[in-house]
C-alpha cells in the first residue's frame, strides 16, 4: 500500500473512530437544536441592534446571507417565518425580550464551542462566564458584520451611480461583482468557519492546522444540500408523516447533517495534527543513536518506546 494511501487512511480511521466514540451523533442533534433555536433571537437581536445603528435593511440582509446557499426547499419556509417575526415593532434595545435574545443566540455559540472542544480532544479550562461572555462576542459581531453590510447594500447603489456618470467602463464591472451575492456568502462562511477552529475551542491551532477541514467541510456542505435537495423533490414525503411540523422536520434534519460535517471536519483536522505529531515523534526515535546504558543495568531501559507506549501518551 502507497505511503500516502497508507497515512490517508490512518487519519480518515481516526477521525470516524474518535466522531463515534465522543458521541459525534449526539453533538451533532445538539448543534442542529441550538442553532434553530439560535436564529430567531440572533435575528431578532439583531434587528434592534442594527436599527439602533441605522441599518434599516439589516433583516433582508441577514436573511439572504443566511438561507441564500440552503436548497430552496429548505430555506423558503423558514426564511418566510423569519420575515413575519421580524417585521414585528420592538419596544427599544435594552428590553428585557432582546437581551433575552441574545443570550438565546449565544447558546448557538456554545453547542460549536463544545462540539469543537470534544473534536479536538481538549479540555477547556476557562471559566463559564468568559466563555458566555466570549460567545456574546462572537454574537455582536456577526450582528455588526451584517449591520455594515446592510448599510453597504444601500451605499453601493449610490456609489454605482456615480461611477456609471464618471467612469462607465467601471461600473459595468462592479456591477456584476456586487451582484454576485452568493460568493460573498461562501466568503462570509469560509471566514466564520476559520474563527471557529482557530478561537472558539479550547487550545492553540495554527492556520494551517485548520485549512483541511475547514475546506472539507464546505465542500461536503454543498455535496449534502444538493443531494439534500434531490431526495426532497424525489422520495421524501415529510407532510404525510409529520404533517404541520414537515417543515420544522426538514430544517432540522438539514441543520443535522449539515452539523455532522462540520464536526468531521474538525475531527479531520486533530486527527492530521496528531499523525504529524506521531510521525515527529517517532522521525526522532529512528534518528537517535542507540547506546547501553551503564547505570542502569538493564537493556530494556535503553529501548526506545514502543509504538503503543508512544501513542498512550498523546492525547486521544
Amino acid at each position: 500500500m502507497p505511503t500516502f494511501v497508507r497515512a490517508l487512511y490512518k487519519v480518515v480511521y481516526d477521525a470516524v473512530y474518535h466522531f463515534v466514540e465522543d458521541d459525534g451523533f449526539a453533538m451533532a442533534s445538539h448543534v442542529a437544536l441550538s442553532t434553530l433555536l439560535a436564529v430567531f433571537p440572533f435575528l431578532i437581536f439583531g434587528t434592534a441592534l442594527a436599527s439602533f445603528l441605522g441599518a434599516s435593511q439589516f433583516s433582508s440582509t441577514a436573511v439572504h446571507l443566511i438561507f441564500d446557499t440552503w436548497p430552496e426547499a429548505i430555506a423558503k419556509p423558514l426564511a418566510d417565518q423569519v420575515v413575519q417575526v421580524l417585521t414585528i415593532p420592538r419596544g427599544g434595545l435594552l428590553t428585557i425580550s432582546v437581551l433575552a435574545a441574545a443570550y438565546f443566540a449565544s447558546n448557538g455559540v456554545e453547542a460549536l464551542r463544545v462540539s469543537l472542544n470534544r473534536a479536538y480532544r481538549v479540555v477547556d479550562m476557562r471559566p463559564w462566564y468568559f466563555n458566555r461572555l466570549a460567545s456574546l462576542g462572537y454574537v455582536l459581531i456577526a450582528v455588526l458584520i451584517f449591520a455594515i453590510l446592510s448599510i453597504l447594500l444601500v451605499a453601493v447603489p449610490l456609489a454605482l451611480n456615480y461611477t456609471r456618470q464618471w467612469l462607465p467602463r467601471l461600473a459595468d464591472i462592479l456591477a456584476i461583482v456586487f451582484s454576485w451575492r452568493i460568493y460573498g456568502t461562501i466568503f462570509l462562511l469560509l471566514a466564520g468557519l476559520l474563527i471557529l477552529h482557530l478561537w472558539l475551542a479550547a487550545g492553540r491551532r495554527r492556520l494551517l492546522d485548520v485549512i483541511p477541514g475547514v475546506v472539507l467541510t464546505l465542500i461536503f456542505w454543498s455535496i449534502g444540500a444538493v443531494l439534500f435537495a434531490y431526495y426532497l423533490s424525489t422520495f421524501a414525503n415529510y407532510t404525510a408523516t409529520y404533517a404541520g411540523l414537515a417543515s420544522v422536520m426538514i430544517v432540522l434534519i438539514f441543520l443535522y447533517m449539515l452539523a455532522v460535517i462540520f464536526i468531521m471536519g474538525a475531527e479531520i483536522n486533530a486527527a492530521l495534527m496528531k499523525f504529524k505529531v506521531r510521525r515527529l515523534l517517532f522521525g526522532k526515535m529512528a534518528a537517535s543513536p542507540q547506546t547501553d546504558s551503564p547505570q542502569t543495568g538493564s537493556q530494556e531501559a535503553d529501548k526506545p518506546p514502543s509504538e503503543a507506549d508512544a501513542a498512550a501518551k498523546l492525547h486521544r
